[in-house]
């Protein structure tokens, strides 16, 4: 499996465990406020999976985590794809160094929906998601929105799954957006994808 003991001492001496955030909500004000933020990255070099978003919402921009909003579909996929021992929090989520795991998004601009966003804006994040796989070198890069990749990356017939171009060196691999909104892909389905994702990774690493 991904998470393995092996795993989790090799990154002992790379990467220290800071004490998880004390979980809370933001306030309407500070989700009006959140458009001027940003989330910083979970990333190191070497990664197994650097997972991407579309953009923060503004939830997640408001407490500085990634897929922060409750009823977001990502971190139970996770875990039942078998890339966590647990369902993580938001707030626990630099835990994902542990197991070799980073997130980052295509556009760092918060928005209320990712619809919001322009083709020139994801185009540009294409671009420097590009230049982050050839800084960071992982070894899959996961995306979670299949109508940004097409949009973004010029592959307007890309399919869920690996994908035929390479990003820098990285595998690309697409997935649905876990977005609760997203009604296309239910959490079985996304289990699902998340598990043929984690037997790959687990497949090259052997």
């Amino acid at each position: 499996m991904v998470f393995n003991k092996e795993c989790r001492a090799s990154m002992t001496n790379r990467r220290s465990r800071k004490k998880p955030e004390v979980p809370w909500r933001p306030t309407r004000e500070q989700l009006a406020a959140a458009r001027a933020g940003t989330v910083r990255d979970v990333i190191d070099d070497g990664l197994d999976v650097l997972f991407v978003g579309i953009n923060p919402g503004l939830y997640s921009a408001a407490i500085g985590h990634h897929f922060g909003r409750p009823g977001n579909r990502f971190w139970p996929a996770l875990h039942a794809g078998g890339f966590t021992p647990r369902v993580i929090s938001p707030f626990e989520e630099a835990e994902l160094l542990e197991y070799n795991l980073g997130i980052t998004n295509i556009v760092a601009r918060p928005t209320a929906m990712a619809d919001e966003l322009t083709r020139a804006e994801l185009e540009l994040g294409a671009k420097r998601l590009a230049r982050k796989a050839r800084r960071y070198r992982p070894r899959f890069v996961a995306i979670l929105g299949l109508t940004s990749y097409r949009a973004g990356f010029g592959h307007p017939r890309a399919q869920l799954g690996r994908q035929p171009e390479k990003l820098a060196d990285a595998t690309v691999w697409l997935l649905p957006n876990p977005s609760g909104l997203n009604a296309h892909h239910q959490p079985a389905d996304l289990a699902r994808m998340f598990k043929q994702l984690r037997r790959e990774v687990a497949r090259e690493r052997e």
